[in-house]
C-alpha cells in the first residue's frame, strides 16, 4: 500500500519516515520547499530524537513534493496532519485541513481508484462527518464508502519522544467510516508498531470525543499531582515523591502522569481539555471537572512566581531559568510553563537570563531582548545567584557544587532532579512538591 503524508512538520515528518522504515512507499508533501528539499536530500528537517536514523533508514521509499494532486494520484491512503489552532471558544479550527482537503479533492476527481482519506489532526467532536466528508464528496464528485474512505486516526505521542511513541503505542484509536477502512489501517499498524498495541476501532465520531476526553482526562491526573504537591509545600515532612509512588502502585491509579512538578504545556494538553469544555458546552452538559483542571494548572504557575519572588537572594533583583520547552528533548514551547513564569518575573521588573538545550531559538522569537540568552548552564547560573529548574534535562540533573559561583545561592529545582547534597552548604535547596525547603541544606550529614 502506497502512503501519503500532508504536513511534514514535527509529527508528519516523523509519522512518515515511520511508514517507510518499516517498508511503505511514502510520498511527504509540504508547501515549504526547504522542507521538501531536505527530505529529498535525506536530512531530517526538524529536531526529533531518532528521526534522522528512521530517514536515513528510508532510503529511497520517502520522498517529498509540494504538489498534492501528484499524492492523492500516486498513492493508495493519505494521512493528514496539518494545524488545527484554537479558535477563542476553545475548539479547534478546520480551516487548514479543509483548504488541504480541498487541493486533494481537487487532483481526486481526476483518479478511477478508490483512495482512503485520514484525518490525524486533532479536531472537534463532529468535524469530520459534518464538513470534511462533504467537503471531499462536494469538490471530487465521488461517493463515501464507495468510491473513497475516511478515517480518523489521532496520533498519543509526545513531541521528544515522537518516533519511539509512534512505533510504541498503548493503543491505536481509528474512526471508521466503514469495515474495510478499519481494516486497511489495522494492517499497516500491525506492520508497523513493533509491540502488539490495542487496536480501537469505532464510529468517527467516538473516536473524535475519545481523543480529547483521553487528554482531558490525562491534565486532570496532573492537576490532581500537582494539588497534592501544594499541600506536600506546606506540611513538615511531606514528600510528594512517597505520596505519588505509592499511589502509582494501585493499579485502579497507575503511575504514569502522576508525579506533582510544573503545570503541564504543549501543543495538546491545554487545547484538549479547553476543546473538551467546548464541545460538551455544546450539548448543554457541565464539565466542572475539566474547569477545575484548567484553574489548578494556571495557579500553579502563579504559585511558583510568588515562591520565587520569595525565595530570591537578599539584596538580588536577577533569576537564572534554566529550561524553556515546555518539557526535555524537545524545542516546543507551546503553552510551556517556563517561558509563563519568565513573562511573569518581566512584569514585577526581574532581570531574568535563561537556557536550555534545544528552545533557544525559539524562546527568542517568543521572549525577543527582554531577556538574557546564555550559551551554557554554567553562563546561566554564573549571572543571579538565584536559580530555577522547570525541565527534567539530563544535562540539568548533572549540576553540582562547582557550578554554583554565588554565596548565598537559591536553587528553586521544579522536578526534583538535583542530588540536593552536592550542592554545598551555601545553596539554598527549594525542591517543588516538598516541606523540607529551607532547612534540607543545613540537614546534611
Amino acid at each position: 500500500m502506497r502512503i501519503s503524508v500532508i504536513g511534514l512538520g514535527k509529527l508528519g515528518i516523523c509519522t512518515a519516515a515511520s511508514f517507510a522504515a518499516k517498508g511503505f512507499e511514502v510520498t511527504g508533501v509540504d508547501i515549504n520547499r526547504d522542507v521538501v528539499n531536505a527530505v529529498n536530500r535525506g536530512v531530517a528537517p526538524v529536531v526529533e530524537p531518532g528521526l534522522q536514523e528512521m530517514i536515513s533508514q528510508a532510503a529511497k521509499r520517502l520522498r517529498a513534493t509540494d504538489s498534492y494532486a501528484e499524492a492523492v494520484l500516486n498513492t493508495d491512503i493519505t494521512f493528514l496532519i496539518v494545524p488545527t489552532p484554537s479558535k477563542e471558544d476553545g475548539s479547534f479550527s478546520d480551516a487548514y485541513l479543509s483548504d488541504v482537503l480541498r487541493e486533494l479533492s481537487m487532483g481526486f476527481a481526476n483518479k478511477d481508484e478508490y483512495h482512503i482519506f485520514v484525518i490525524t489532526s486533532t479536531v472537534s467532536p463532529g468535524t469530520t462527518e459534518s464538513r470534511l466528508i462533504p467537503l471531499i464528496e462536494n469538490i471530487s464528485g465521488k461517493k463515501l464508502n464507495r468510491d473513497f474512505g475516511v478515517a480518523y486516526n489521532p496520533e498519543f505521542i509526545a513531541l521528544g519522544d515522537v518516533i519511539r511513541g509512534f512505533l510504541n503505542p498503548d493503543m491505536v484509536l481509528i474512526g471508521e467510516s466503514d469495515r474495510y477502512v478499519g481494516e486497511r489501517l489495522e494492517e499497516i499498524y500491525r506492520k508497523v508498531c513493533e509491540n502488539k498495541p490495542y487496536i480501537a476501532r469505532m464510529s468517527i465520531i467516538s473516536a473524535e470525543i475519545t481523543k480529547i476526553g483521553i487528554n482531558s482526562f490525562v491534565t486532570m491526573k496532573i492537576s490532581f499531582a500537582n494539588t497534592l504537591a501544594n499541600i506536600c509545600e506546606n506540611i513538615p515532612g511531606a514528600s510528594i515523591d512517597d505520596i505519588t509512588r505509592a499511589m502509582g502502585a494501585d493499579r485502579r491509579i497507575s503511575p504514569y502522569y502522576l508525579k506533582g512538578g510544573l503545570s503541564y504545556g504543549g501543543p495538546c494538553f491545554p487545547r484538549d481539555n479547553r476543546a473538551f469544555m467546548a464541545f460538551a458546552r455544546e450539548y448543554g452538559i457541565d464539565t466542572p471537572l475539566a474547569e477545575a483542571t484548567d484553574r489548578v494548572n494556571l495557579k500553579r504557575i502563579d504559585s511558583l512566581i510568588d515562591l520565587v519572588l520569595r525565595h530570591m537572594a537578599e539584596g538580588s533583583k536577577a533569576v537564572s531559568v534554566l529550561g524553556l520547552a515546555y518539557k526535555p528533548n524537545t524545542p516546543v514551547i507551546d503553552e510551556s510553563p517556563a517561558i509563563k513564569l519568565i513573562e511573569g518575573l518581566l512584569k514585577r521588573g526581574i532581570d531574568v537570563m535563561v537556557y536550555d538545550p534545544l528552545a533557544m531559538d525559539n524562546a527568542r522569537s517568543c521572549l525577543g531582548d527582554a531577556v538574557h540568552y546564555a550559551s551554557s548552564v554554567r553562563e546561566c547560573m554564573a549571572n543571579s545567584p538565584t536559580c530555577v529548574i522547570t525541565t527534567q534535562d539530563d544535562e540539568f540533573r548533572r549540576i553540582n557544587s562547582s557550578y554554583i559561583v554565588h554565596n548565598p545561592a537559591v536553587v528553586i529545582d521544579c522536578w526534583r532532579i538535583i542530588r540536593w547534597k552536592d550542592l554545598g552548604e551555601q545553596v539554598k535547596y527549594i525542591a517543588l512538591g516538598s516541606s523540607y525547603q529551607e532547612e534540607v541544606i543545613s540537614s546534611i550529614p
